[in-house]
């Protein structure tokens, strides 16, 4: 089987395109390929899903423990003929920027992939292959197998090639060039959505013709190529499930497959509907998750759907198990500035007001701690999370601490009680399975209450 993980010494090196083209190049090759996204990153995995028309998903190694990252890559793997895992940010910047724990590295070593670093030749050649050398040397072993240049010309890579090599010890695998046309747009969350460009196949399809010419597939194939025992896939035995709610669209679309997946283990039917477009949740919903997204982009379409508005206020309030998180949050609350300035009423069940800050609120990982028992922790529990924003709310909740875990930095948010989390904190059910057990049974509870109510 083909494995192999594409990294870069630093963010923007084009590893999203390098990874989709290659995503590409070896599903026109038969090669069956799937995706993995190390890190918290929602966007890059649609970009993924758009080349593959199948899912991509996340390894996070401070969400979740070595062991649930190594079973969720053998798991979603196994049934694939090639895996290709993109890093994230420069190949060992993890928790904190100061540590390499949940970086691009420590999911190579936890996983022993064979690595692809890719770099930009820019005003560099020479001290490439010392930037590549301190790479290579930093960490033992740096799982570092090859090299590939990207924005490169065809002429300098054919100068740099064989100098980089006789340097490094290492292959230089190929070159791409700048390819104008598969440029992916940027915005403040990270790159513009795989939805949102509406020519992103034929910007993938040009990298990857460009690819199939440009790599040696042989020298790929000697150095990534790994013989190792894949288990079958368990399969999740069919039981008397209870139907959840989860908003998807174009303003709920940060989800992780592994907690929806995490949900179904624990015993849920999916219910997937739309607050953009829906009239209203689907009735016989026992649950409701609202993920996060970029409602801030959608909040005046949001605001015109009273009708959805309304059957969320209604279901919440009358104690619908409900998990809310990030823009799910926001949508829970009073209003929500658009990115026009103006503000739109939401759902109106929380008491604050989303707005926009212009600058990162709390960003990154920390960890949730509860005072009491409540819908998915248990009193003492510090559970991992991570927050990713631009928008704040004007009362952010106080019953949990989060606290950021190098610096213990802490601070008061959210909103829970026995049937409800809502808070800008992003929650990764496969690392702590038990929070999903949780909701689903909190929701059985809630449909048995609602059955006893309709017999009277």
């Amino acid at each position: 089987m083909l494995e192999l993980m594409i990294t870069a010494p630093a963010s923007g090196s084009g590893k999203t395109v390098l990874t989709c083209a290659l995503l590409a190049a070896l599903k026109k090759r038969g090669l069956d390929p799937c995706a993995f996204k190390c890190g918290p990153d929602y966007i890059d995995p649609m970009f993924h899903r758009s080349v593959l028309g199948v899912d991509s998903h996340n390894l996070d190694l401070f969400l979740s423990s070595e062991d649930t990252a190594r079973s969720l890559y053998h798991h979603y793997g196994a049934s694939h003929s090639s895996v290709v895992v993109e890093g994230a940010m420069g190949f060992y910047d993890g928790l904190g920027g100061s540590t390499d724990r949940a970086s691009a590295w420590h999911a190579a070593d936890a996983l022993g992939l064979p690595v692809l670093l890719t770099v930009r030749p820019r005003g560099a050649s020479l001290t490439l292959a010392a930037q590549i050398n301190g790479l290579r040397a930093f960490r033992a072993p740096s799982h570092i197998a090859g090299v590939f240049l990207n924005d490169c010309s065809p002429m300098l890579f054919k100068s740099l090639k064989p100098m980089l090599e006789r340097e490094t010890g290492l292959p230089v695998l190929g070159c791409l060039p700048h390819i104008k046309e598969a440029v992916l747009e940027s915005r403040h969350l990270g790159l513009q959505t795989a939805g949102e460009i509406k020519d992103i196949a034929a910007r993938i399809d040009r990298a990857a013709q460009t690819l199939e010419a440009a790599m040696d597939w042989d020298k790929l194939s000697e150095v990534c190529v790994r013989r190792m025992g894949w288990g079958a896939v368990a399969s999740v035995p069919a039981q008397n499930r209870v139907p959840i709610a989860v908003a998807r669209d174009e303003a709920f679309c940060f989800v992780y497959e592994e907690t929806l997946d995490a949900l179904k283990d624990a015993g849920a039917d999916l219910l997937f509907f739309s607050p953009l477009h829906d009239e209203k949740q689907p009735e016989d919903a026992c649950g409701l998750y609202l993920p996060g997204g970029y409602p801030e982009l959608y909040a005046a379409r949001l605001a015109e759907n009273e009708s959805m508005k309304r059957s969320i206020h209604e279901a919440v309030s009358l104690g619908l198990p409900t998990v809310a998180e990030c823009g799910g949050f926001l949508y829970l609350g009073q209003t929500l500035q658009g990115t026009d300035g103006q503000l739109y009423p939401m759902a109106g069940y929380l008491p604050g007001d989303g707005i926009r800050t212009q600058k990162l609120v709390r960003f990154g990982y920390s960890e949730l701690t509860a005072d009491t028992d409540s819908l998915l922790f248990r009193k003492g529990e510090a559970v991992p999370v991570h927050e990713f924003h631009y928008w704040d709310s004007t009362q952010n909740g106080d019953s949990l601490t989060a606290a950021k875990p190098l610096t213990g930095r802490s601070w008061r948010c959210g909103f829970t009680n026995r049937r409800l989390y809502a808070a800008f904190p992003h929650l990764y059910f496969p690392g702590r399975p038990q929070m999903a057990a949780r909701f689903v049974r909190e929701a059985e509870r809630y449909r048995k209450e609602r059955s006893g109510h309709d017999k009277t």
